[in-house]
Protein backbone atom coordinates (compact mmCIF):
# COMPACT_ATOMS: atom_id res chain seq x y z
CA UNK A 1 0.00 0.00 0.00
CA UNK A 2 3.34 2.55 0.73
CA UNK A 3 4.29 1.76 -2.47
CA UNK A 4 0.72 2.37 -4.32
CA UNK A 5 0.51 5.70 -2.33
CA UNK A 6 4.29 6.82 -3.82
CA UNK A 7 3.28 5.72 -6.83
CA UNK A 8 0.07 7.82 -7.00
CA UNK A 9 2.13 10.51 -5.37
CA UNK A 10 4.35 10.32 -8.97
CA UNK A 11 1.36 10.12 -11.09
CA UNK A 12 -0.50 13.06 -9.48
CA UNK A 13 2.79 15.41 -9.81
CA UNK A 14 3.21 14.38 -13.25
CA UNK A 15 -0.60 15.36 -14.39
CA UNK A 16 -0.64 18.80 -12.54
CA UNK A 17 2.96 19.38 -14.19
CA UNK A 18 1.50 18.28 -17.86
CA UNK A 19 -1.52 20.20 -16.93
CA UNK A 20 0.73 23.37 -16.12
CA UNK A 21 2.19 23.08 -19.06
CA UNK A 22 -0.62 22.83 -21.27
CA UNK A 23 -2.19 25.91 -19.60
CA UNK A 24 1.29 27.42 -20.48
CA UNK A 25 1.38 26.15 -24.10
CA UNK A 26 -1.98 27.78 -24.78
CA UNK A 27 -1.88 30.65 -23.45
CA UNK A 28 1.13 31.60 -24.92
CA UNK A 29 -0.37 30.53 -28.35
CA UNK A 30 -3.84 32.05 -27.78
CA UNK A 31 -3.74 35.49 -29.67
CA UNK A 32 -1.93 33.45 -32.55
CA UNK A 33 -4.62 30.84 -33.13
CA UNK A 34 -7.01 33.55 -34.35
CA UNK A 35 -10.88 33.29 -34.06
CA UNK A 36 -13.81 31.25 -35.31
CA UNK A 37 -16.09 32.55 -37.80
CA UNK A 38 -19.92 33.52 -36.33
CA UNK A 39 -22.73 35.60 -37.36
CA UNK A 40 -22.96 37.45 -40.95
CA UNK A 41 -18.97 35.57 -41.92
CA UNK A 42 -20.45 32.25 -41.05
CA UNK A 43 -23.58 32.54 -43.12
CA UNK A 44 -21.30 33.41 -45.83
CA UNK A 45 -19.27 30.04 -45.53
CA UNK A 46 -22.08 28.33 -45.36
CA UNK A 47 -23.49 29.20 -48.30
CA UNK A 48 -20.19 28.31 -50.55
CA UNK A 49 -20.06 25.02 -52.45
CA UNK A 50 -17.23 23.79 -50.86
CA UNK A 51 -18.58 24.30 -47.64
CA UNK A 52 -20.28 21.09 -45.85
CA UNK A 53 -21.35 20.28 -42.34
CA UNK A 54 -18.95 22.38 -40.76
CA UNK A 55 -15.67 22.52 -42.83
CA UNK A 56 -14.39 23.50 -46.50
CA UNK A 57 -13.55 20.59 -48.83
CA UNK A 58 -11.54 19.77 -51.88
CA UNK A 59 -12.75 18.97 -55.65
CA UNK A 60 -10.88 15.74 -54.95
CA UNK A 61 -9.49 14.29 -51.87
CA UNK A 62 -5.76 14.56 -50.51
CA UNK A 63 -4.09 11.28 -49.76
CA UNK A 64 -1.63 11.73 -47.04
CA UNK A 65 0.57 8.17 -45.20
CA UNK A 66 1.03 9.78 -41.70
CA UNK A 67 3.32 6.58 -40.97
CA UNK A 68 5.86 7.84 -43.73
CA UNK A 69 5.74 10.80 -43.15
CA UNK A 70 6.93 10.65 -39.66
CA UNK A 71 9.69 8.65 -40.71
CA UNK A 72 11.06 10.59 -43.17
CA UNK A 73 11.82 13.51 -40.56
CA UNK A 74 14.08 11.14 -38.80
CA UNK A 75 15.76 10.78 -42.62
CA UNK A 76 16.61 14.29 -42.71
CA UNK A 77 18.56 15.60 -45.77
CA UNK A 78 22.05 16.13 -44.40
CA UNK A 79 21.33 19.69 -46.66
CA UNK A 80 18.12 20.71 -44.86
CA UNK A 81 19.58 23.75 -43.27
CA UNK A 82 22.03 26.41 -44.93
CA UNK A 83 25.64 26.06 -43.96
CA UNK A 84 26.53 29.40 -45.50
CA UNK A 85 24.58 33.05 -44.89
CA UNK A 86 22.36 33.21 -47.92
CA UNK A 87 23.30 36.30 -50.01
CA UNK A 88 20.13 38.42 -48.82
CA UNK A 89 19.70 41.95 -51.15
CA UNK A 90 18.26 44.16 -48.58
CA UNK A 91 15.84 46.69 -49.75
CA UNK A 92 16.76 49.76 -50.89
CA UNK A 93 14.02 51.96 -49.84
CA UNK A 94 14.42 54.38 -52.97
CA UNK A 95 13.57 51.32 -55.20
CA UNK A 96 10.26 52.45 -54.54
CA UNK A 97 9.83 56.11 -55.52
CA UNK A 98 10.55 54.74 -59.86
CA UNK A 99 7.63 52.83 -60.86
CA UNK A 100 9.08 49.64 -62.81
CA UNK A 101 9.37 51.12 -66.36
CA UNK A 102 7.49 47.41 -68.13
CA UNK A 103 4.76 48.62 -65.31
CA UNK A 104 5.61 44.49 -63.47
CA UNK A 105 8.14 44.39 -60.60
CA UNK A 106 8.04 41.54 -58.32
CA UNK A 107 10.26 41.39 -55.00
CA UNK A 108 10.53 37.94 -53.17
CA UNK A 109 11.37 38.45 -49.66
CA UNK A 110 11.76 34.66 -48.69
CA UNK A 111 9.14 31.66 -48.43
CA UNK A 112 5.72 33.04 -49.91
CA UNK A 113 6.50 36.44 -49.21
CA UNK A 114 6.35 38.78 -52.72
CA UNK A 115 5.98 42.28 -53.89
CA UNK A 116 4.15 42.41 -56.65
CA UNK A 117 3.68 45.95 -58.60
CA UNK A 118 1.21 44.98 -61.42
CA UNK A 119 0.25 47.95 -63.77
CA UNK A 120 0.07 50.93 -60.85
CA UNK A 121 -0.83 48.63 -58.05
CA UNK A 122 1.18 47.51 -55.38
CA UNK A 123 0.35 44.17 -53.73
CA UNK A 124 1.82 41.71 -51.47
CA UNK A 125 1.07 38.29 -50.82
CA UNK A 126 1.44 35.91 -47.64
CA UNK A 127 3.36 38.46 -45.70
CA UNK A 128 6.14 37.08 -43.37
CA UNK A 129 8.83 39.62 -41.81
CA UNK A 130 10.59 37.40 -39.20
CA UNK A 131 9.99 34.78 -36.68
CA UNK A 132 9.15 31.29 -36.72
CA UNK A 133 6.65 29.08 -38.52
CA UNK A 134 4.85 28.25 -35.60
CA UNK A 135 1.77 30.31 -32.89
CA UNK A 136 4.88 30.47 -30.56
CA UNK A 137 8.14 32.47 -30.03
CA UNK A 138 9.88 29.79 -28.30
CA UNK A 139 9.40 26.49 -30.64
CA UNK A 140 8.87 26.09 -34.52
CA UNK A 141 10.88 26.13 -37.89
CA UNK A 142 13.42 29.64 -37.19
CA UNK A 143 13.60 31.66 -40.06
CA UNK A 144 17.30 31.54 -42.14
CA UNK A 145 18.13 35.55 -42.54
CA UNK A 146 16.29 38.49 -40.90
CA UNK A 147 13.83 40.04 -43.17
CA UNK A 148 15.58 42.00 -46.51
CA UNK A 149 13.01 44.64 -45.99
CA UNK A 150 11.84 45.15 -42.09
CA UNK A 151 8.15 45.80 -41.82
CA UNK A 152 8.76 49.29 -40.43
CA UNK A 153 10.27 50.53 -44.21
CA UNK A 154 7.23 48.48 -46.06
CA UNK A 155 6.04 50.41 -48.73
CA UNK A 156 2.30 51.44 -48.98
CA UNK A 157 0.59 48.41 -50.67
CA UNK A 158 -2.84 48.50 -52.12
CA UNK A 159 -3.77 45.76 -50.51
CA UNK A 160 -2.13 42.22 -48.97
CA UNK A 161 -3.15 38.80 -50.11
CA UNK A 162 -3.77 35.99 -47.84
CA UNK A 163 -3.95 32.34 -49.37
CA UNK A 164 -5.07 30.73 -46.20
CA UNK A 165 -4.12 30.70 -42.89
CA UNK A 166 -1.36 28.02 -41.93
CA UNK A 167 1.49 29.76 -39.41
CA UNK A 168 3.68 29.84 -42.38
CA UNK A 169 1.59 32.36 -44.69
CA UNK A 170 -0.34 34.00 -41.63
CA UNK A 171 1.83 34.88 -39.15
CA UNK A 172 0.22 36.44 -35.59
CA UNK A 173 3.62 38.37 -35.12
CA UNK A 174 3.55 39.80 -38.65
CA UNK A 175 -0.78 40.14 -38.94
CA UNK A 176 -0.48 42.17 -35.22
CA UNK A 177 1.37 44.96 -36.75
CA UNK A 178 0.06 44.76 -40.61
CA UNK A 179 -3.50 44.96 -39.68
CA UNK A 180 -2.68 49.03 -38.80
CA UNK A 181 -1.30 49.30 -42.23
CA UNK A 182 -3.92 51.81 -44.54
CA UNK A 183 -4.73 48.78 -46.81
CA UNK A 184 -7.34 46.23 -47.82
CA UNK A 185 -6.80 42.28 -46.86
CA UNK A 186 -7.76 40.19 -49.34
CA UNK A 187 -8.51 36.39 -47.88
CA UNK A 188 -10.46 33.29 -48.27
CA UNK A 189 -13.60 33.24 -46.49
CA UNK A 190 -13.80 33.12 -43.22
CA UNK A 191 -10.41 34.41 -42.67
CA UNK A 192 -11.54 37.80 -42.04
CA UNK A 193 -12.23 36.15 -38.17
CA UNK A 194 -8.61 35.70 -37.61
CA UNK A 195 -8.03 39.86 -38.81
CA UNK A 196 -10.63 40.95 -36.85
CA UNK A 197 -9.51 39.32 -33.43
CA UNK A 198 -6.31 41.25 -34.20
CA UNK A 199 -7.39 44.31 -34.77
CA UNK A 200 -8.18 44.80 -38.72
CA UNK A 201 -11.41 46.83 -39.55
CA UNK A 202 -13.99 45.17 -40.87
CA UNK A 203 -14.68 47.40 -43.32
CA UNK A 204 -10.98 46.73 -44.86
CA UNK A 205 -11.25 43.05 -45.02
CA UNK A 206 -12.88 41.28 -48.09
CA UNK A 207 -13.58 37.75 -48.59
CA UNK A 208 -13.65 36.06 -51.09
CA UNK A 209 -15.49 32.59 -52.17
CA UNK A 210 -13.21 30.60 -55.64
CA UNK A 211 -14.82 32.77 -58.33
CA UNK A 212 -15.18 35.68 -57.18
CA UNK A 213 -13.13 39.13 -57.58
CA UNK A 214 -11.84 42.26 -55.79
CA UNK A 215 -11.11 45.55 -57.72
CA UNK A 216 -7.75 46.96 -56.60
CA UNK A 217 -7.72 49.96 -58.66
CA UNK A 218 -7.83 48.78 -62.33
CA UNK A 219 -6.42 45.16 -61.47
CA UNK A 220 -8.75 42.67 -60.64
CA UNK A 221 -7.59 40.15 -57.71
CA UNK A 222 -10.15 36.93 -58.39
CA UNK A 223 -9.94 33.73 -56.09
CA UNK A 224 -9.30 30.59 -57.81
CA UNK A 225 -8.96 27.38 -56.39
CA UNK A 226 -6.22 25.17 -54.53
CA UNK A 227 -6.01 21.72 -53.59
CA UNK A 228 -4.63 22.15 -49.68
CA UNK A 229 -6.21 22.66 -46.62
CA UNK A 230 -6.64 25.09 -43.51
CA UNK A 231 -6.33 25.27 -39.64
CA UNK A 232 -4.17 26.75 -36.79
CA UNK A 233 -4.71 24.64 -34.34
CA UNK A 234 -6.13 20.79 -33.40
CA UNK A 235 -9.85 21.14 -33.35
CA UNK A 236 -10.07 23.89 -36.42
CA UNK A 237 -9.03 22.04 -39.16
CA UNK A 238 -10.49 22.82 -42.54
CA UNK A 239 -12.54 25.59 -40.53
CA UNK A 240 -11.43 28.27 -43.16
CA UNK A 241 -11.18 28.44 -47.17
CA UNK A 242 -7.63 28.34 -49.18
CA UNK A 243 -7.46 29.76 -52.32
CA UNK A 244 -5.08 30.75 -55.29
CA UNK A 245 -4.75 34.41 -56.82
CA UNK A 246 -5.11 35.07 -60.53
CA UNK A 247 -3.99 38.85 -60.63
CA UNK A 248 -5.35 40.62 -63.70
CA UNK A 249 -4.73 44.50 -64.74
CA UNK A 250 -4.77 46.30 -68.13
CA UNK A 251 -1.75 45.22 -69.30
CA UNK A 252 0.10 41.95 -67.11
CA UNK A 253 -1.55 39.09 -65.55
CA UNK A 254 0.29 37.14 -62.47
CA UNK A 255 -0.92 34.06 -60.78
CA UNK A 256 -0.43 33.09 -57.33
CA UNK A 257 -0.49 29.43 -55.91
CA UNK A 258 -1.11 29.56 -52.33
CA UNK A 259 -0.01 25.93 -51.37
CA UNK A 260 -1.63 23.52 -53.38
CA UNK A 261 -0.95 20.21 -54.91
CA UNK A 262 -1.77 19.62 -58.48
CA UNK A 263 -5.63 19.30 -59.83
CA UNK A 264 -6.63 19.08 -63.24
CA UNK A 265 -8.73 22.58 -61.96
CA UNK A 266 -5.49 24.99 -63.34
CA UNK A 267 -6.08 23.99 -66.60
CA UNK A 268 -9.68 25.74 -66.26
CA UNK A 269 -7.86 28.34 -64.84
CA UNK A 270 -5.11 28.80 -66.90
CA UNK A 271 -7.89 28.53 -69.74
CA UNK A 272 -10.24 31.34 -68.11
CA UNK A 273 -7.61 33.39 -66.99
CA UNK A 274 -4.62 32.72 -68.85
CA UNK A 275 -2.14 33.54 -69.96
CA UNK A 276 0.31 34.55 -67.35
CA UNK A 277 3.21 37.18 -67.79
CA UNK A 278 4.23 35.27 -64.22
CA UNK A 279 3.11 32.18 -62.66
CA UNK A 280 4.31 32.06 -59.20
CA UNK A 281 3.96 28.60 -58.13
CA UNK A 282 5.06 26.62 -54.52
CA UNK A 283 7.99 24.17 -55.17
CA UNK A 284 8.87 23.72 -51.57
CA UNK A 285 7.95 21.42 -48.47
CA UNK A 286 6.92 18.55 -50.54
CA UNK A 287 7.14 14.58 -49.59
CA UNK A 288 5.71 11.84 -52.01
CA UNK A 289 3.83 10.63 -48.59
CA UNK A 290 2.00 14.12 -48.78
CA UNK A 291 1.73 14.38 -52.67
CA UNK A 292 -1.55 16.23 -52.46
CA UNK A 293 -0.67 19.09 -50.02
CA UNK A 294 2.27 20.64 -51.92
CA UNK A 295 2.83 19.92 -55.45
CA UNK A 296 6.94 19.41 -55.79
CA UNK A 297 9.07 20.96 -58.43
CA UNK A 298 8.62 18.83 -61.64
CA UNK A 299 4.58 19.35 -61.12
CA UNK A 300 4.66 23.10 -60.45
CA UNK A 301 6.18 23.32 -63.89
CA UNK A 302 3.41 21.04 -65.25
CA UNK A 303 1.23 23.41 -63.18
CA UNK A 304 2.57 26.39 -65.31
CA UNK A 305 2.09 25.01 -68.66
CA UNK A 306 -1.88 24.23 -67.61
CA UNK A 307 -2.04 27.90 -66.23
CA UNK A 308 -0.80 28.89 -69.94
CA UNK A 309 2.60 30.61 -68.10
CA UNK A 310 5.14 32.89 -69.84
CA UNK A 311 7.80 32.86 -67.06
CA UNK A 312 7.88 30.89 -63.60
CA UNK A 313 9.13 31.54 -60.52
CA UNK A 314 9.27 29.40 -57.71
CA UNK A 315 7.82 30.25 -54.42
CA UNK A 316 7.39 28.74 -50.56
CA UNK A 317 11.23 27.80 -50.42
CA UNK A 318 14.60 29.63 -48.85
CA UNK A 319 13.73 30.45 -45.55
CA UNK A 320 12.36 28.14 -43.54
CA UNK A 321 12.88 24.19 -42.89
CA UNK A 322 9.69 22.87 -43.61
CA UNK A 323 10.20 19.18 -44.76
CA UNK A 324 12.77 16.60 -44.78
CA UNK A 325 14.72 17.44 -48.55
CA UNK A 326 17.87 19.43 -49.11
CA UNK A 327 17.33 23.70 -48.64
CA UNK A 328 18.64 23.96 -52.39
CA UNK A 329 16.74 20.63 -53.58
CA UNK A 330 13.71 22.45 -54.96
CA UNK A 331 15.54 24.87 -57.55
CA UNK A 332 17.71 22.27 -58.45
CA UNK A 333 15.05 20.43 -60.12
CA UNK A 334 13.27 23.22 -60.80
CA UNK A 335 15.98 24.05 -63.59
CA UNK A 336 16.50 20.75 -64.30
CA UNK A 337 12.95 20.50 -65.52
CA UNK A 338 12.69 23.58 -66.69
CA UNK A 339 15.70 23.02 -69.55
CA UNK A 340 14.09 19.80 -69.78
CA UNK A 341 10.42 21.42 -70.30
CA UNK A 342 11.84 24.87 -72.02
CA UNK A 343 10.52 27.09 -69.91
CA UNK A 344 12.04 30.53 -68.93
CA UNK A 345 12.48 30.79 -65.16
CA UNK A 346 13.48 33.63 -62.68
CA UNK A 347 15.16 32.75 -59.26
CA UNK A 348 15.78 35.90 -57.22
CA UNK A 349 17.84 36.43 -54.13
CA UNK A 350 15.88 37.01 -51.15
CA UNK A 351 15.10 40.41 -51.28
CA UNK A 352 16.23 40.92 -55.13
CA UNK A 353 13.78 42.99 -57.43
CA UNK A 354 12.99 42.20 -60.88
CA UNK A 355 10.94 42.80 -63.77
CA UNK A 356 10.67 39.44 -65.67
CA UNK A 357 8.94 40.53 -68.58
CA UNK A 358 12.69 42.90 -69.60
CA UNK A 359 15.24 40.31 -68.45
CA UNK A 360 17.35 38.69 -71.21
CA UNK A 361 18.55 35.03 -70.92
CA UNK A 362 21.99 33.88 -68.67
CA UNK A 363 22.79 31.12 -69.97
CA UNK A 364 24.67 29.55 -67.03
CA UNK A 365 22.55 26.41 -65.57
CA UNK A 366 20.67 26.15 -69.28
CA UNK A 367 18.94 28.30 -71.92
CA UNK A 368 16.14 29.36 -69.81
CA UNK A 369 17.34 30.58 -66.88
CA UNK A 370 17.18 34.46 -66.61
CA UNK A 371 18.59 35.02 -63.07
CA UNK A 372 22.19 33.83 -62.13
CA UNK A 373 22.31 31.42 -60.23
CA UNK A 374 22.95 32.10 -56.19
CA UNK A 375 22.40 28.92 -54.10
CA UNK A 376 25.50 26.05 -53.77
CA UNK A 377 25.32 23.30 -56.12
CA UNK A 378 24.94 21.07 -53.80
CA UNK A 379 23.19 16.91 -54.48
CA UNK A 380 19.62 16.60 -54.11
CA UNK A 381 16.72 14.04 -54.22
CA UNK A 382 15.26 13.56 -57.39
CA UNK A 383 12.44 11.12 -55.94
CA UNK A 384 9.15 12.63 -57.82
CA UNK A 385 5.86 14.02 -56.51
CA UNK A 386 2.76 12.29 -57.72
CA UNK A 387 -0.07 13.88 -57.03
CA UNK A 388 -3.62 11.30 -56.83
CA UNK A 389 -6.87 11.67 -58.74
CA UNK A 390 -4.90 14.11 -61.41
CA UNK A 391 -5.95 12.21 -64.94
CA UNK A 392 -2.87 11.94 -66.80
CA UNK A 393 -0.60 12.05 -64.05
CA UNK A 394 -1.82 9.60 -60.98
CA UNK A 395 -1.92 6.05 -61.47
CA UNK A 396 -5.23 4.63 -62.42
CA UNK A 397 -6.60 3.34 -60.23
CA UNK A 398 -4.54 4.64 -57.56
CA UNK A 399 -4.36 2.22 -54.77
CA UNK A 400 -3.34 4.57 -51.90
CA UNK A 401 -6.56 6.64 -52.01
CA UNK A 402 -10.03 4.76 -51.10
CA UNK A 403 -12.82 5.37 -53.92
Amino acid sequence: MRLLRRLARVVGALLVVCVVVTIGVVATGWQAFGKSASGARLDRMRSSARYDDGAFTNVDPMYNDMVGAMAAFTKMSPTAEPEIALPVVNVNAELWKTPPASDLRVTWLGHSTVILEIDGVRLLTDPIFGGRASPFTWVGPKVWYEPPLPLEALPPVDAVLISHDHHDHLQHSTMARLVHHDTTFVVPLGVGAHLEYWGAPASRIVELDWGQTHDVNGVTVVSTPSRHASGRHVFDQMATLWTSYAIKGPRHSVFFSGDTGLFAGMKDIGAEHGPFDVVMVEVGAYSQYWPDWHIGPEQALLAHEWLRGTTFMPIHWGLWNLAAHGWTDPVERVVREAERKDIKVIIPRPGESLEPTTLKVQDVLGPKLLTTPWWPPLPFDPTPVVSTRVPGVSPEPDPRVAP
